[in-house]
C-alpha cells in the first residue's frame, strides 16, 4: 500500500509550479465550505464570480418583475459574443431542460433517439418517457464518438446527440467527426450538440454552424466553468424554427432576473474563463498523472471531469471514499469498473489523492 500522509501531500503540493500565478481573488471568491469533498457532480467548486455574485445581489431588488428585459440582453450579448443572430438563442432554466424539449420535440415513436454510451442520460431518458427507441452507440477505442457507427444504428432517427466533451470520459470527438454527422445524419433527424463543457477545452465550438445549418442544435450552460449550477441557467442555439419546437415544451421557463444578471456579469469577465480553464487543466492533468504513476488507466480528458479504470466494481470504490467523506461518482453500467472523478479545487484533490491512496493503495 502507498503511504501517504497528510504532510507528504502539503509537501507535495508545496514543489508544484503556481498554477501559473493565476489571480484566484479575481477568478472567485471562497465557496461555501462543506465538510465533505464534493467531487461527484461536476459542479465547480468556485462557485460564481466576484462580478456576477455582485450582479446577482442587484438581481433580488428586481424580483417583483418578470425577467423577460435581462433574457433578451442576455440573448442579445451571447449573440453579439458568438457572432450570430440574436433570434438564433433562447435561455432556459438550464440546458437540461433544453435538452429534454430537444428529445421530445424531435423525437417519436417512429424516430427514434441515437447516443452514445457511456454518455449523459437525460436524452435516453427523455426518449423513454415518450416510448421513441433509443440506439446506444459505444464510444471507440479513443472514447470518441463512434460517428459511423451512429449514423448506421438507426436510419429513421430523428435524432443524433453528441456530447462534446463527452460527460463522463471527458473525452473529446475530432471537429471533422461532428461535420461528417451533420451532413450525413438521417433525412429530416436534427443533431444536438451540448457543449456544456467546451469551455474547459481547447476545441472549436459549433455555435457559429448554426448560421448555415437549420438542422444543428447546440446547448450552452453557465453550470460548470462559470460556478452557477445551483441558478440554472442555460442557452439553446439553432435555428428559429427549430427554437420555437422547443418553446412549445417550455417557451416560459425562465431564470431569475438575479440569474441573468450574473451570467451577462460572467460574459462580460473576460480574465475569468481562461483563468478558471486553466487552472482546471493544470489540477485534472496533476491528478491524472499522480494516479498513471500509481498503475490507473484514466480517459484522456479535456474537461471538468475524468474517469478512472479502478479494476474493481467501481460502485464499492465509490462507497468507500464516501465513508471518508470524499464523494465520486457516478458509474455507468456500460463501463462497471470506471468511476467518474470531478476535478475540485486544491484542497480537495488533496484530499482525494490521501483518501484514494488508502482505498486503493
Amino acid at each position: 500500500m502507498v503511504s501517504v500522509t497528510r504532510r507528504s501531500l502539503l509537501a507535495f503540493g508545496a514543489a508544484l509550479p503556481v498554477l501559473g500565478r493565476l489571480e484566484w481573488a479575481a477568478a472567485s471568491e471562497p465557496a461555501a465550505k462543506s465538510d465533505k469533498v464534493l467531487l461527484n457532480y461536476n459542479e465547480s467548486p468556485y462557485g460564481p464570480s466576484g462580478a456576477a455574485r455582485e450582479a446577482m445581489s442587484r438581481g433580488i431588488t428586481t424580483s417583483g418583475r418578470y425577467p423577460y428585459p435581462d433574457m433578451y440582453a442576455l440573448a442579445a450579448l451571447f449573440a453579439e459574443q458568438q457572432g450570430i443572430a440574436e433570434e438564433q438563442v433562447a435561455v432556459f432554466a438550464g440546458s437540461m431542460a433544453a435538452l429534454r424539449y430537444a428529445v421530445l420535440a424531435f423525437t417519436s415513436e417512429t424516430r427514434g433517439l441515437v447516443m452514445a454510451t457511456p454518455s449523459y442520460e437525460v436524452p435516453r431518458q427523455a426518449a423513454e418517457s415518450r416510448k421513441a427507441p433509443v440506439r446506444e452507440v459505444r464510444l471507440d477505442a479513443a472514447h470518441a464518438h463512434d460517428i459511423p457507427a451512429m449514423l448506421a444504428a438507426d436510419s429513421q432517427a430523428g435524432m443524433l446527440y453528441l456530447c462534446n466533451p463527452n460527460n463522463p470520459t471527458g473525452t473529446l470527438t475530432p471537429t471533422e467527426a461532428i461535420r461528417h454527422a451533420l451532413a450525413n445524419k438521417p433525412h429530416g433527424s436534427v443533431l444536438v450538440v451540448d457543449e456544456a463543457y467546451i469551455d474547459f477545452a481547447d476545441a472549436p465550438s459549433c455555435v457559429s454552424w448554426v448560421k448555415d445549418h437549420d438542422d444543428l442544435l447546440v446547448l450552452r450552460t453557465f453550470s460548470k466553468i462559470y460556478g452557477m449550477a445551483g441558478a440554472r441557467l442555460g442557452l439553446a442555439i439553432g435555428h428559429p424554427a427549430l427554437l420555437e419546437r422547443l418553446a412549445v415544451f417550455g417557451g416560459d421557463n425562465v431564470p431569475a432576473a438575479a440569474t441573468l444578471l450574473g451570467a451577462r456579469a460572467s460574459l462580460e469577465d473576460v480574465k475569468l474563463l481562461p483563468q478558471r480553464k486553466a487552472l482546471n487543466t493544470q489540477l485534472r492533468e496533476e491528478t491524472v498523472a499522480w494516479l498513471k504513476s500509481r498503475g490507473f488507466t484514466c480517459t484522456v480528458s479535456h474537461s471538468n471531469c475524468f474517469m478512472i479504470d479502478v479494476k474493481q466494481p467501481a460502485e464499492q470504490v465509490v462507497a468507500r471514499l464516501a465513508a471518508q467523506n470524499v464523494m465520486i461518482g457516478r458509474v455507468w453500467k456500460s463501463w462497471p469498473q470506471w468511476v467518474r472523478v470531478t476535478v475540485g479545487n486544491p484542497q480537495e484533490m488533496a484530499r482525494f489523492r490521501e483518501v484514494f491512496a488508502a482505498s486503493l493503495g
